[in-house]
Formats: structure tokens, C-alpha cells, sequence
């Protein structure tokens, strides 16, 4: 890829940590130029129409949405590590779980969970616990029986190898961490022992590391320790 290759968008992002860990696992070059969601540069809507993070530039396009910008890296650079499955019925499976992650999860692990535990206070509001208890209590355990009934015994959700369905899963799951929450073990063994497989991945564990002082200056602004 080349130089010119830009990834917009914040670090904590699990849209963005998504797209970062693709890049990585293509072993694809990028730069990542600081974007927050609610205060866009001037021009950034010619790459991102709606003004969402994360965007993306090379000298061929200009992407918006971290599915997209994934599912392009993917068909323009065949002979990478392939994350969308080798056949039509693994690639149609991974994009229903990163479709599941990205709009049944994220809602919660991220907007709900991750905003009021962290962003809220960090911005000095308050922080809707009562949302969070109906988070974690009412609306994800469903969710995570779901995820947990598919996996069963297998090692991962599609195929044999890691791919974008235990990635997008990782990355709203990490948010859920940070805001002081996890997966009870108990409840879904399997769920659990595949997040923390692909939690220590070599690309993933290098994008978590480059998030930790970010997260630290989070934690120390909402008087939380890491």
C-alpha cells in the first residue's frame, strides 16, 4: 500500500480499532490522522459524508464506514491474509457477525456502556447507571447467548482462522472493558475464551498497546483507576 495511504478517525474507536487491525493483519502501511467524531475538520465530509469516523483515503479512493474500508482492503489486496472466509458461505456468515457486532452490540458495549461510564463524566455529565444496569442485566445477554449458541465447540465463529466476525466481536467487546465490564465466563465459556484468543492476536494486541495512554488520560479525567 502505498505511503499516502490515510486512516481517519480516534483511537478507542472500536470502528476504527476494527479497520486498524485489519490494516494490521494485511500488514498493510497507514498513517492514522486524529479525527474526532463531533468536531470533523473542515473538508473531512468529502471523505466521510455523513462525518463519522472512521474515513479513509488512498491514491484510489476515499471510504467511509470501517465495514466498507475493510471489505475494500480486502478484494483490493487478494494476496493478504484473507479475513472475509475462502469461500462465498464463510464470507456471507462473517459479514452477518460483523453486521451483528457492529449494529446489535455496539449500541450497547459502546454507546450505551462505554459513553456513560467514561465519555459522560469525562465531559463532566453524568453518567446514566440505570442505562447500564438494563444494558448488561435485560438487553446484551441475549445477544451473547446468540454469539455463544453459534461459536459452540469451534475455535472461531467462521472457518478455521481468525476473521472479521471475531474481530468486530473483540472490538465492542474491549469497550465493555474499558468501561470496568466483561463477559461472565460462566455464563459463555466459549465467548469468552474466543475474545481472550483474539484479544493477544500479534495485530491486535499492537493496536490495544498504541490505545493505553489514551485510555489512561480517559480513566485519570473521570478519576478512575486503570
Amino acid at each position: 500500500m502505498s505511503s499516502q495511504a490515510t486512516l481517519y478517525g480516534a483511537p478507542l474507536s472500536p470502528f476504527v480499532r476494527k479497520t486498524q487491525v485489519c490494516l494490521h493483519e494485511k500488514g498493510l502501511d497507514y498513517q492514522l490522522e486524529i479525527v474526532m467524531p463531533f468536531n470533523t475538520p473542515d473538508g473531512y465530509q468529502d471523505i466521510s459524508p455523513l462525518k463519522r469516523i472512521p474515513g479513509f483515503r488512498d491514491e484510489q479512493v476515499s471510504l467511509a464506514d470501517s465495514s466498507v474500508i475493510c471489505q475494500y482492503l480486502e478484494d483490493q489486496y487478494p494476496q493478504t491474509p484473507r479475513l472475509y472466509g475462502t469461500n462465498a458461505q464463510e464470507s456471507a456468515k462473517i459479514r452477518w457477525f460483523e453486521k451483528y457486532a457492529d449494529y446489535e452490540l455496539a449500541p450497547l458495549t459502546t454507546f450505551c456502556i462505554f459513553v456513560n461510564r467514561l465519555l459522560r463524566p469525562a465531559r463532566g455529565e453524568p453518567c446514566d447507571e440505570q442505562a447500564i444496569e438494563l444494558a448488561l442485566t435485560q438487553k446484551l445477554p441475549p445477544h451473547f447467548d446468540y454469539l455463544e449458541q453459534q461459536l459452540g465447540t469451534r475455535n472461531y465463529l467462521v472457518g478455521s482462522t481468525l476473521s472479521m466476525a471475531d474481530i468486530a466481536l473483540s472490538c465492542q467487546l474491549i469497550s465493555l472493558e474499558y468501561a470496568g465490564e466483561s463477559l461472565d465466563a460462566n455464563c459463555w465459556p466459549a465467548l469468552d475464551a474466543l475474545h481472550a484468543r483474539t484479544k493477544v492476536h500479534p495485530s491486535f494486541s499492537k493496536v490495544l498497546s498504541s490505545e493505553q495512554a489514551i485510555l489512561e488520560g480517559l480513566y485519570a479525567a473521570v478519576g478512575k483507576k486503570g
